[in-house]
Formats: C-alpha cells, sequence, structure tokens
C-alpha cells in the first residue's frame, strides 16, 4: 500500500486484502470464538471490493486452550525467526510464523496484506484498546478516528506502542497496517458476552471505514488521543526472583487512570505500601495481567499524546 503526496492528502493504494487473525493466544476466547464463526460464514465481515481472510493463528494453543504452546507467537516474528532455518525442528510457534509471513506477508515487503487485525483479551480492566503500532500511519490512525467517532458515547482507547526496547514482533506486524485489538476485563478461557459483542462492534466499524476508504471518500485531518507506552513496571522481588509485594487495591482495575508520585502502587504481604516514585503523572495499562507474570511486568506506564493524522484518500 504505497503513498505519495497529493494536494496535502497523502494518497494510499486502496485497502483490498485484509486479514482477522484469532487465536493468536489460544485462551483469549473472544477471538478465538469470533473468527471460528467467520470461517464457518464470512458474510457479517465482506465488504465490497474487500477481501477478508478470517485466520486462526495457532490451531495448537486453541486446541490446548493455553497461550501457547512453545513460545509467545505474539513475540515470535522476528527476522531471525523468519528465516531460521531447520523446519520441524524449530518450536511450534516459530514454524507457525515462518507459515503465517508466507500467506500473509512476506513481511515489510510490497506482497503483504494490507490490513490486519489481530485479536486478543487481557485480563485487566481495559475496556476497549486499539493497539497503534507507528505514530506515522495515518491510514491505521484515521481508522483508530473513525471507529472512535463511531463507538461514541462508548468508549475505545489507543494504546501506542513504538517505544524501540518495548515494540515486539507482532503477528499483526506483517501486515502494511497491523491493528492489534485488545478487550477486557475477560478471564483465560471464558467467554463473556459483553466483551464479545465489543470486538464484533469495533471489527464492523474497522471493516467499514475500509469500505469507505476503498469507495474514494476522503478523510479530513484530524486528531487521535492516545496513551504512548514509557515503561514496563515489574513486581517487587527478593534476592531470588520471587514476587513479594501485589498490586495495591488503589490501583488494581483502574487501568487508564491517572499515577500521581506518591500514590499507592504495590502492596507486600505484610501490608505495606510501596510509592510510586516516578518524575510525574502517568496513566498505567495492563495492570496485573495474567499473562505477563512470566513477562515480569506488573503494568505499563504510558503519556497521554495527541497524535495527529494526515488527510488521506486512495489513489
Amino acid at each position: 500500500m504505497s503513498s505519495s503526496s497529493c494536494n496535502n492528502s497523502a494518497c494510499l493504494n486502496e485497502a483490498r486484502r485484509v486479514a482477522i487473525f484469532g487465536g493468536t493466544h489460544g485462551n483469549e476466547m473472544s477471538g478465538v470464538t469470533l473468527v471460528n464463526l467467520w470461517v464457518k460464514n464470512s458474510a457479517e465481515i465482506q465488504r465490497k471490493g474487500v477481501e477478508t481472510k478470517p485466520f486462526i493463528t495457532n490451531p495448537k494453543a486453541v486446541e490446548k486452550c493455553t497461550r501457547y504452546v512453545d513460545t509467545d507467537l505474539n513475540r515470535a516474528f522476528t527476522p531471525e525467526n523468519l528465516s531460521a532455518p531447520g523446519g520441524d525442528n524449530l518450536p511450534y510457534e516459530v514454524q507457525r510464523a515462518q507459515e503465517i509471513n508466507r500467506i500473509f506477508g512476506p513481511k515489510e515487503s510490497p506482497d503483504a496484506y494490507d490490513v490486519i487485525f489481530d485479536l486478543h483479551n487481557t485480563t485487566s480492566n481495559m475496556g476497549c484498546t486499539l493497539i497503534l503500532e507507528s505514530s506515522k500511519d495515518h491510514f491505521n490512525l484515521q481508522m483508530m478516528h473513525y471507529i472512535k467517532k463511531a463507538i461514541a458515547p462508548a468508549s475505545c482507547l489507543v494504546l501506542l506502542n513504538e517505544h524501540p526496547l518495548l515494540k515486539y514482533s507482532t503477528s499483526r506486524s506483517v501486515a502494511k497496517h497491523p491493528v492489534g485489538l485488545e478487550v477486557g476485563p475477560q478471564p483465560q478461557g471464558v467467554l463473556r458476552s459483553n466483551i464479545f459483542e465489543a470486538m464484533r462492534v469495533i471489527l464492523k466499524h474497522a471493516l467499514d471505514f475500509i469500505e469507505l476508504f476503498n469507495e474514494g471518500m476522503e478523510f479530513p485531518p484530524c486528531t487521535v488521543e492516545a496513551f504512548r507506552v514509557l515503561e514496563r513496571i515489574d513486581y517487587p522481588r527478593d534476592a531470588n526472583g520471587n514476587i513479594i509485594a501485589m498490586v495495591h487495591p488503589n490501583l488494581q482495575d483502574c487501568d487508564w487512570e491517572p499515577l500521581n508520585p506518591g500514590d499507592p502502587m504495590f502492596q507486600t504481604f505484610d501490608g505495606k505500601t510501596i510509592r510510586y516514585h516516578g518524575s510525574g503523572t502517568v496513566y498505567p495499562t495492563f495492570i496485573n495481567e495474567a499473562a505477563y507474570y512470566e513477562k515480569q511486568q506488573a503494568f505499563v506506564t504510558t503519556r497521554r499524546e495527541a497524535l495527529v493524522a494526515s488527510a488521506i484518500r486512495k489513489i
């Protein structure tokens, strides 16, 4: 999807090939269930002039209802993994990453799919969150602006992760325009109807946006509020690496709410409070996410900022 400048608008190729990934993590049930539904009958996700392909990314993990089999698929799309020889001797998810890259990529090539939506659930109290991998992706910024307006007064926040040390090699990164959709709170292996429906509605509006763009609608410049990932905060640990404190009750379930210097952050097992000592106010999210204990992460801090999207129209 190349771009050129046309009288102050970013001119982009039509988004003709779109994929919807479910089951990147096999125990995140909204995406698994929706994609399985659409594999059987894709009428709901088809739009004029767009080929939309629903796809289960990690079938073995889905079968076992576990996050992954050998290694996290959503961290596996590194240049090293995608070019690794070894075939059947590679970890299952690395083999799968290579296969997904063959079908939907190759990553960073003109042949890659235009858009990939990757559907995730979180155990954190994050509500609906769209995950953006680049603040310069004007197509995705315009799409997210459109979705936010379409679902108002319901809320859908934008998390921007382009931190050079904290961003990771996602399955959706194979596409020219990768979009993560994270909806919670929902326990692993559980399907909650409100979370399922919220995810379904956001996908509907996203696909509507692509159809409108392809039909020639011009989208004027806009501003999108986003939360930029700053830092990963781990649990306090002892000398052996064992966790010695929990997320403080004042912080638990308070995703996206301001955390100020001096505010309670953790509570030790004997009831002592550990406070936040950062230099200014941050907005924590992914608070106490179950899947991130193994990644030594209690939450991430973010900064709120306004991202400016250029006007866009199709070439």
